[in-house]
């Protein structure tokens, strides 16, 4: 997978498009519209922009660039970073990369799981089940039982390792079919939610801010959050694209853009399931169940009930798959280059064997659920600290500038990289507190 910068998108579309399928996935389409719909509503959108801007100019073009300037994933970025400050500093990096791969590695293994979810609801979207039965009793009677989605997990992870088989190219074709999907199909669900009475009250909640939420510092808190996870800012997944980025492209362009399709992605979606909750009067903020439950409960309300559905779930299926590449793209190419004797399909064949094994471990919704709250609540905030403090205050100033600058018309100085010192390094590392504090209290 490490072919020293051999291997890369074939142009800055293709790129941008990898990068928002990674970013675009459950995050953006369950994970945004509950937490806006539990945080203000419009006041926390605004929060949001605020920390995606701040993340993308600053966080995201840092992780693009260090990919870049190392050509190759996690590890070796993290060795490169430190490495500016002698061999022995460049050990410690090589080490401490590590601990933001796990991260990758954890959130595909339960990450796989949910989309298998996603699967067996397209097929009894398919099927017509779905549109025929209550929806928490059938919800209830996959997710409690063993082994009930095995076969969609082992086509679900097949699949993904397909579409890494080629590196970058492969990633690269595969997104410019997957994402421009995504799209088209959530403006046509937005579109059909915006006929059903009470949808209006539904954008009122989402774009008229209550200012006065703003002053609860938990809306700024989990904006913050949500930030840093739709846009896959994590200290490892975006690493790795960035090392398969020409040199002559403007990294801090192509952040901001990234950002900008994924923040259209979440409002999308959210434009879809937030005034569908509201006509319906059903609860935004209602986690899984949003999807397997809330959505089919409507979908069976409404005409052409099932080809929404399908249509529904298709997408969600893309964006799934966009963001497992990711995950098993970083956690391989860096198996890759610090075992260089392993050739590519050899590592993807043993990604796949460890997330299937993982998989029928964690089939059972009170199983795979804890297990993403423990990835998220520990090991993903702490890679994206690490991350973070390796770039901006460990990596030397000046080979960092050097590397952001590359392709950039107008250059970047003092005021971006004292931005990512001490403003994007905090929000790291109070997401990273804050994470642990609210585990420990509640």
């Amino acid at each position: 997978m490490s072919q020293q910068g051999q291997s890369k998108f074939s142009n800055r579309w293709g790129f941008i498009l990898s990068a928002v399928g990674s970013a675009v996935g459950m995050a953006n389409i369950w994970g945004f519209p509950a937490k806006l719909g539990s945080n203000g509503g419009g006041a926390f959108l605004v929060a949001y922009l605020i920390f995606v801007a701040l993340f993308s100019i600053v966080g995201l073009s840092a992780e693009y660039a260090i990919g870049r300037y190392a050509r190759t994933g996690t590890l070796g970025a993290y060795k490169a970073a430190w490495e500016t400050r002698g061999k022995k500093p460049g050990k410690v990096g090589g080490i401490l990369g590590w601990l933001p791969l796990a991260g990758s590695m954890c959130i595909a293994l339960g990450y796989a799981v949910i989309i298998s979810y996603v699967l067996k609801a397209f097929y009894s979207s398919i099927t017509g089940e779905l549109m025929n039965t209550d929806a928490k009793i059938w919800f209830e009677g996959f997710s409690s039982a063993s082994y009930s989605v095995v076969p969609f997990h082992i086509f679900i992870v097949a699949v993904t390792l397909l579409t890494l088989l080629l590196g970058a190219k492969s990633i690269e074709k595969s997104n410019k079919i997957m994402m421009p999907i995504f799209f088209c199909i959530f403006v046509v669900l937005a579109i059909r939610v915006a006929f059903l009475p009470g949808a209006v009250e539904g954008y009122k909640f989402m774009f008229t801010p209550d200012w006065s939420a703003l002053k609860n510092p938990m809306v700024w808190i989990w904006a913050m959050g949500q930030a840093f996870f739709s846009l896959s800012v994590t200290g490892s997944g975006m690493i790795v694209y960035g090392a398969y980025l020409d040199d002559s492209e403007n990294i801090v362009s192509v952040a901001v853009r990234t950002a900008v399709f994924d923040t259209i992605a979440a409002t999308v979606a959210s434009m879809v399931i937030i005034p569908a909750c509201f006509a319906y009067n059903l609860d935004i903020g209602a986690g899984p169940a949003l999807l397997f439950v809330t959505l089919p409960r409507i979908l069976q309300d409404i005409p052409f009930g099932q080809f929404f559905a399908v249509i529904l779930y298709i997408a969600m299926i893309f964006a799934g798959i966009s963001s497992l590449q990711n995950m098993f793209e970083a956690v391989g190419e860096s198996l890759q280059s610090r075992f260089p004797k392993l050739n590519r399909i050899i590592v993807l064949c043993i990604l796949g064997i460890i997330c299937l094994g993982a998989g029928l471990h964690m089939e059972q919704i009170d199983i795979w659920g804890p297990w993403m709250d423990i990835v998220s609540i520990y090991i993903i905030p702490l890679g994206a600290t690490l991350g973070a403090v390796s770039w901006f205050w460990i990596m030397k100033k000046e080979v960092l500038l050097d590397e952001i600058n590359k392709g950039a018309q107008k250059k970047h100085g003092n005021f971006w990289y004292y931005t990512g010192r001490f403003c994007y390094v905090p929000c790291a590392l109070i997401l990273c507190c804050m994470a642990l504090f609210m585990q420990i209290v509640f």
